[in-house]
């Protein structure tokens, strides 16, 4: 069995991959592999034609990030220790997969490790997607050390440790394979967003730690597939956060969290209609129709084994919300 794999999925992704494996391939000791969700580009010819040593897996369709992922990595298994699960617009460091691995070989009782993500467009801040370590409150809302909310720190060095935390960014993040199957990976009915922060909730339920090795950077563009502001992307956060709820907490800590999240948000979605953002406002309303319908499907058997068993956030805040709207607390040591 071999150490570690970079996997980098793709979809549409050419001008991506044209710019950023070129550092991958430069600064990676790991295998390099890239899953293709069915392409419609040029994207498998440029890595037959350029990048001959990038392993391809092809997808005979677009499965999103999170069964793509699934379906591509079946491909690997029983071949790796670790995968780090990589998107086509990060640029690496030096060694950066090396010391990855080094932390999870040190470190026992990892399942995810994320490093630092800096944002590629202004390498002295962090990125949104991830930033210096992740943390869910108690409703599960998604904050980083370096980013909270649409704030952004500058990167001065506070957040170079190593520590524990809540959820690993998809955007870059190392994972034991052997509990990545066990775990039966992620969740492919999210398609997309939410995914890697429900993959490390249920790992952490299970016993296993998520940590951030802040020694260790890359540069996320984000972004690069949907922007923050998308109207799809708003729906695919919302029904995701909420199968991921319901999937993960008590019976009763769901329903006081539904409630509670239900008046917040529907009052977002209140203010994007006034302000004539109806798609937004739609977005809202559709995630939480779409979670009612379908709120059984994702909820599999190792999750139902677990359920009333969660294991609580280890973020300094229970509402983010309440310290950041009415303390208005912008940054993370603040918090």
């Amino acid at each position: 069995m071999k150490s570690c794999a970079v996997v980098i999925l793709n979809y549409n992704g050419e001008e991506m991959l044209q710019k950023f494996l070129p550092s991958v391939i430069e600064y990676s000791q790991s295998d390099v592999w890239v899953i293709d969700n069915s392409s419609t580009d040029q994207s498998t010819t440029l890595l037959s034609r350029e990048f001959p040593q990038v392993n391809l897996i092809p997808l005979k369709a677009n499965f999103g990030y999170a069964g793509g992922y699934n379906w591509g990595l079946e491909e690997l298994k029983g071949k790796y220790k670790y995968y780090i699960l990589l998107n086509s617009d990060v640029e690496v460091t030096p060694e950066w997969d090396l010391d990855l691995v080094a932390s999870a070989d040190l470190k026992s009782g990892y399942a995810a490790i994320q490093p630092k993500i800096l944002s590629f467009q202004n390498p002295d801040y962090f990125d949104y997607a991830g930033a210096g370590g992740g943390f869910i409150d108690a409703l599960a809302y998604p904050y980083c050390r370096g980013r909270i909310w649409e704030h952004i720190e500058k990167d001065e060095g506070q957040y170079d440790d190593f520590i524990d935390v809540d959820w690993a960014s998809g955007a870059c993040m190392l994972v034991n394979a052997k509990i990545f199957h066990q775990m039966n990976g992620f969740d492919a009915h999210f398609f997309a967003h939410m995914e890697e922060i429900d993959l490390c909730w249920r790992m952490r339920n299970k016993g296993w730690k998520i940590g951030y090795d802040g020694k260790t950077k890359v540069y996320h563009v984000g972004g690069a597939t949907l922007a923050r502001t998308n109207p799809k992307k708003l729906f695919l956060n919302i029904r995701n956060s909420l199968s991921m709820i319901f999937k993960n907490e008590g019976w009763l800590n769901f329903g006081l969290i539904f409630l509670t999240k239900f008046c917040l948000e529907m009052m977002a979605a209140i203010s994007f209609f006034l302000k004539g953002e109806k798609a937004n406002a739609q977005a809202i309303w559709k995630g939480y129709k779409e979670f009612l319908i379908h709120r059984n499907i994702s909820e599999d058997q190792i999750v139902k084994e677990n359920k009333g068993k969660s294991v609580p956030g280890k973020g300094p805040v229970k509402f983010l919300i309440l310290n950041t709207g009415i303390l208005k607390k912008k940054t993370f040591q603040s918090l």
